[in-house]
């Protein structure tokens, strides 16, 4: 009998790849005619390569996971190492990465955040964090910030802030939203931190009292928002929010799935605030965790939430919760960040590279209406007018300006982070000095090439 010819494999020829992705995957967040994505062959270190054979500067490490690079051969070897032992099991039995990630985890955790219950990634980690929540104070409603991203699962695309709940938000998850602290676009008025926090805080705290404050489990805040913009809080906020939930009763939930592990120059963003004396009930994570090698997220829990459920069953779990193979790339990631300075090192991007040349484009360019960010997490907003600061695209969608930056940045040779009018600049934070400056070379030019072709 003759074996079946076999089509040529879609890991082998990236045509096929792309022929057999439009004929049977299905992709998030857009209308599946008309893309036209990219096919990606291989990686390493910073870069990656399409299917033209173009290598490519990575400066958005992905959905900013890849805070380690691409390939790394520590973790490389960790997973291959696991696999050899132990694929998989489930999540009753004990499994030593599973153990040893726990307790490297919680080494970093700032307070008594000693526990962690894992999940799959980041939106099944603010899920389990919100139920945690209304189990340990018997209350339901959760207050979030309308320019937030806290996953795409039915609760937590509830409590995210941006355009994407629109169509999933039924308004019957027991989500209320208010406006944090944005003092370029400040819904207070504001004119200067200070004030911006007070108002913020004081807006706050209306909220909470028109909600009422025995209604309300928890408030969930991304320590540093990510995709809805990267706004770092103004000093005091997170330390005043912490303030209004003790004094009513309400745990603070710090989701740090985008900023944790090193990404914004501290082991967590949350760190940032009152130099390191905030500390949540509950803090989420994923992501850099294990550089998104393996999927992985989970709960990091308070001696007090966990004391909740010492003798009362929590009702919940999945069945890869802690999986050995996302566990030992875990282990690996956080290991090397402490053998090789990746904290340290990305604050040092942050101050020495990155920061500086941003600063340096906004004098260049009159698209440039602000610079923010720390660490290996910034952003670029760019404005049609700096003197209204109309948006270069509008809140929900892009526009050909913006467009037109985002293809000279890929004609450069450079794969760029967009949200609606902003460029974040993430790339993974083992990227040389070098590399980044290469990297922010390209951005300048295309911001001025767009600027040119735009009149």
């Amino acid at each position: 009998m003759s074996e079946r010819a076999r089509p040529a494999r879609a890991h082998d020829d990236p045509e096929v790849a792309l022929e057999l992705d439009r004929r049977h995957v299905f992709h998030s967040w857009s209308a599946q005619e008309g893309r036209r994505p990219m096919v990606v062959t291989k990686a390493e270190g910073s870069h990656v390569w399409d299917q033209d054979g173009n290598r490519l500067l990575d400066f958005t490490s992905q959905l900013v996971f890849t805070n380690l690079g691409h390939q790394h051969p520590r973790i490389v070897e960790a997973i291959q190492q696991q696999a050899a032992t132990l694929c998989t099991v489930a999540p009753a039995h004990v499994n030593g990465a599973r153990s040893e990630a726990a307790r490297l985890i919680a080494s970093h955790t700032p307070g008594d955040l000693d526990r962690v219950f894992f999940t799959n990634g980041g939106a099944d980690a603010n899920e389990h964090a919100i139920r945690m929540a209304r189990l340990h104070t018997g209350r339901h409603k959760v207050l979030s910030t309308y320019r937030s991203y806290h996953g795409g699962t039915q609760l937590a695309v509830n409590v995210t802030g941006d355009p994407r709940r629109w169509a999933n938000d039924l308004g019957s998850d027991g989500t209320v939203h208010f406006f944090g602290p944005y003092l370029y676009r400040s819904a207070f008025h504001a004119t200067t931190e200070a004030e911006e926090c007070q108002r913020a805080l004081e807006h706050l705290e209306q909220v909470v009292a028109m909600e009422g404050p025995a209604t309300i489990a928890a408030v969930v805040l991304e320590s540093i928002p990510g995709t809805a913009g990267i706004m770092v809080p103004p000093p005091g906020y997170l330390a005043g929010v912490r303030e209004v939930c003790d004094r009513n009763g309400i745990l603070l939930v710090a989701d740090e799935v985008m900023s944790g592990f090193g990404r914004a120059g501290r082991w967590f963003a949350v760190e940032h605030a009152s130099d390191g004396t905030v500390v949540p009930d509950l803090l989420t994570f994923a992501k850099g965790v294990n550089s998104g090698y393996v999927p992985l997220g989970g709960v990091a829990i308070s001696d007090a939430v966990h004391r909740t459920f010492a003798d009362r069953v929590y009702p919940g779990g999945l069945t890869y919760s802690g999986h050995p193979l996302a566990c030992a790339a875990a282990v690996a990631t956080i290991e090397t960040m402490e053998d090789e300075g990746i904290v340290e090192q990305a604050a040092a991007l942050g101050a020495e590279v990155i920061g500086p040349a941003l600063a340096a484009m906004a004098e260049r360019h009159a698209w440039v209406g602000e610079v923010r960010g720390t660490g290996g997490f910034w952003a670029l907003e760019l404005v049609a007018d700096r003197a209204t600061r109309e948006p270069l695209a509008p809140y929900g969608a892009s526009s050909p300006a913006m467009d037109a930056v985002l293809a000279a940045c890929r004609r450069g040779g450079m794969i760029p982070f967009a949200n609606f009018n902003r460029i974040h600049v993430v790339p993974p934070l083992t990227i040389t000095h070098e590399e980044a400056r290469r990297g922010l070379a390209i951005l300048d030019a295309a911001l001025g090439e767009a600027a040119a072709q735009a009149g």
